[in-house]
Parts: structure tokens; C-alpha cells; sequence
């Protein structure tokens, strides 16, 4: 039986084909980011004093279980093609080899990875049939889970080909926000956590809903990494370079290496700083690298599961 790869094929091709109205949203980009601020109906425009350079970039509007929930703001500077906007975090186990299974006992809750016949987390036949993994594999009997960028240069069904969740931190954006900005899979990311100052580089490796990351992006910022109940409500600002990848997986090394100097050249954490205030209620921020060995600060409120995937349509800043 021939069998397919269908998680990568089904999110892949959201990032595909790029409608009128986005080509003619990207158009007027001389406007970029101003304030970072919440995913609510209406923002407010803050003074420029702080980060002048900053413009709107679009408005997202994002829908949860079809309905409405607001518009997120998505932001740039001048001149540039970074991106970045204020969200909350959902835990994505997404590429773990211990994921997803049977008893529904892995990481996450089955019901995250799609359901049968519609399998967008795993691997499945062409019957659509979620395939196991192997006696030689990390976790026999476990389905094989997989993220949107993989390792093409190995075998088609290895689950180590995929980015794996609980090692790499890595975040996961809507296919139609990445077609709007430009991000591609495998380009870099930086996630700050506003609530307690750490920051962590990380990549594109999964498409998702907006305000989503890795179980060890979530270790990297100190927030509960439980990706049944863990996560964070808000208070994460996430940076994307646009163009940066190379379309491949990365290890932690060759992402901290990469991003870096991106991060350094777009005016480093203090330009975050000054950007990321704006709508945070005059709260300063502090931003210090991820130290393993430093106390966690006190977890925020439980996120109480998993948010559904978010659609949304990008809007282009109106006068």
C-alpha cells in the first residue's frame, strides 16, 4: 500500500498559494510596526516616543471554533522585514516521538493531532491510518508525529526526521499570516516572555494556530510546558525574521549561532524592550537570556487547553 506523509502535505500547502488579497495587502508595506499590543477588538494607538520607528504592519483577524475573537495587531519596523506581536502560548508537542498514541497517554491529547481521516499531527496511509512507530524506533508503538519542516535527507518514515517538540525550541505560525509577512518555514524566531524577562531563539517549524510554541520553548521562557495544560494566557512577544532560514531543521547550537546576530542587528532586546512596552500598561521590561540553572519565577494561571486552530484574514493598516 503506497502510503503518504499527509500532516506535511496538508500543512505545506497552506503556505502554498497566495491569495489577491494578500498579494495586494503586501503592497503598501510603508507602513510597519508600531505598538505591540493584546488580540482584542479595537488597540490603541500609543505615542511614538518609545519606538518611533515601529508601524502597523496588518491587522490579523482571528477566529476561535469560527467565531470572532478580535484583531491582533502585527507590527515592524521601518524598513524592515522582522515582524513582531504580543500573544499567549499554546504548548505544541508536535514532532515528540512520544507525542502521540493509542491510549491517548503521550504528551498531548490525541484529539490535537487531528482525528481519523483528517490526521494533521501524524503520519498516516493513504487509508488514512495513523502509522506506529517501530521496534527500532524511539518510541515503539507510538504514532509517528510530525511538524511541517523536516529532515528530507532522511528516510521518509523516521520520526527523528521531524523537529522534535521536546528538544528544540521552535514556534509554529497560521499558514495564512506566514504567506502575508513572508515567513517560511525553517526561518528564525525570537520568543520573549514579558512576565518574567527571559528570551529564547528559536525557528519556524510548524503551522498552528497564532501564539504557539514548543514544549522546550516553553522549558527556554519558564512557563508550564504541559501541552495538555500548560502554556500561558499572554504576556510572550514573538520576533520573526522573515527569509532567515534555509528551509532546514536546526539544532540548538546552529539556532542560537544564526539568531543572534539577527536579533543584535535589529537593535537587540533593548529595542524589544522599548517596542514591547507600549500597551503594557507602563510596565518596564527586562529581558536576560535562558539560564537553566536559575529558579523558575511562579508559574502564570494553568492555559486550560489547547486552543483550536485560528483562522484569520490580514488586513492592511488604513489611514
Amino acid at each position: 500500500m503506497r502510503l503518504i506523509t499527509r500532516c506535511i502535505i496538508q500543512r505545506v500547502r497552506l503556505l502554498k498559494k497566495t491569495p489577491p488579497v494578500i498579494v495586494a495587502l503586501m503592497l503598501p508595506l510603508a507602513s510597519f510596526a508600531q505598538n505591540v499590543s493584546s488580540a482584542l477588538p479595537d488597540h490603541p494607538q500609543t505615542s511614538e516616543n518609545n519606538c518611533p520607528a515601529r508601524s502597523l504592519l496588518l491587522d490579523f483577524d482571528v477566529h476561535r471554533f469560527g467565531d470572532p475573537t478580535g484583531r491582533l495587531p502585527i507590527w515592524h519596523l521601518r524598513d524592515d522585514l522582522a515582524f513582531f506581536f504580543k500573544a499567549g502560548m499554546a504548548i505544541d508537542a508536535d514532532g515528540a516521538p512520544n507525542a502521540y498514541n493509542p491510549s491517548n497517554t503521550g504528551l498531548d491529547d490525541l484529539s490535537n493531532a487531528g482525528q481519523p481521516g483528517h490526521w494533521e499531527g501524524l503520519l498516516a496511509d493513504e487509508a488514512g491510518n495513523p502509522l506506529l512507530q517501530g521496534p527500532d524506533d524511539p518510541f515503539p508503538g507510538y504514532y509517528i508525529s510530525c511538524t511541517a519542516l523536516a529532515d528530507w535527507t532522511k528516510a521518509r518514515f523516521d520520526p527523528t526526521r521531524f523537529v522534535n517538540a521536546t528538544r528544540i525550541p521552535y514556534i509554529a505560525l497560521p499558514g495564512d499570516l506566514a504567506r502575508a509577512t513572508g515567513a517560511r518555514l525553517g526561518d528564525l524566531a525570537v520568543v520573549f516572555n514579558l512576565r518574567n524577562g527571559r528570551f529564547s531563539f528559536a525557528i519556524f517549524a510548524d503551522i498552528g494556530s497564532l501564539g504557539e510554541g514548543s514544549i522546550a520553548l516553553a522549558d527556554s521562557l519558564g512557563i508550564w510546558s504541559d501541552a495538555r495544560r500548560g502554556g500561558s494566557r499572554g504576556g510572550m512577544l514573538y520576533l520573526i525574521f522573515p527569509g532567515s532560514g534555509d528551509h532546514r531543521p536546526k539544532s540548538v547550537e546552529q539556532i542560537n549561532e544564526l539568531t543572534g546576530p539577527l536579533l543584535h542587528d535589529w537593535g537587540g532586546p533593548e529595542q524589544v524592550r522599548s517596542c514591547g512596552d507600549d500597551g503594557a500598561g507602563g510596565r518596564r521590561s527586562w529581558f536576560t537570556p535562558w539560564d537553566p540553572a536559575a529558579e523558575l519565577p511562579p508559574e502564570s494561571p494553568p492555559f486550560e487547553s489547547k486552543p483550536a486552530a485560528d483562522t484569520a484574514t490580514p488586513h492592511a493598516p488604513t489611514d
